[in-house]
């Protein structure tokens, strides 16, 4: 059986910088390194639950989701959730019902994580309904798209 590769970008096109993730979506899906490995691409509202049965089978699962931990806005954190905690607070500003930090660690505990689970958050500054995609962001979303394609091409 062939590898399953997920990519999930998690936030709110509406609200500002949350729109990280989802714009990252879409410039995955003409990247035609990802097209040629077979990497499902989902955007995501955030909602915890329902991301344990998307990376259900995946081999590996990267997700980037907007994140607010004090660093400069543009700021890229890599983190393996495999090992790493990623702690409510940088994860959690938003209006997810159920937020990915503890999403990862209920599947933690249930023993549900995919192989490889890796978060890049990119810290924002704004989250208001309505408000733009910080210049900083944007201009990161280049930059984890050339990580992305690396761990996809790695794997």
């Amino acid at each position: 059986m062939a590898a399953r590769f997920l990519f999930l970008g998690i936030g709110n096109p509406h609200r500002g910088d949350d729109a990280a993730g989802p714009r990252l979506a879409e410039r995955l899906r003409e990247n035609k390194t990802l097209k040629s490995l077979h990497v499902d691409i989902v955007d995501h509202g955030g909602e915890g639950v329902s991301l344990m049965d998307l990376w259900e089978g995946a081999q590996k699962t990267v997700i980037v989701d907007a994140m607010k931990s004090g660093a400069a806005v543009g700021t890229v954190k890599r983190f393996d959730a495999n090992v790493d905690r990623l702690g409510g607070g940088t994860f959690h500003y938003s209006s997810h019902l159920f937020s990915l930090a503890e999403a990862v660690e209920l599947a933690r505990q249930l023993n549900r994580l995919p192989q490889e689970l890796v978060v890049y958050g990119i810290e924002g500054r704004a989250f208001e309904f309505g408000a733009p995609l910080s210049p900083e962001v944007e201009a990161a979303l280049a930059e984890v798209e050339v990580r992305i394609e690396r761990e996809f091409a790695d794997a």
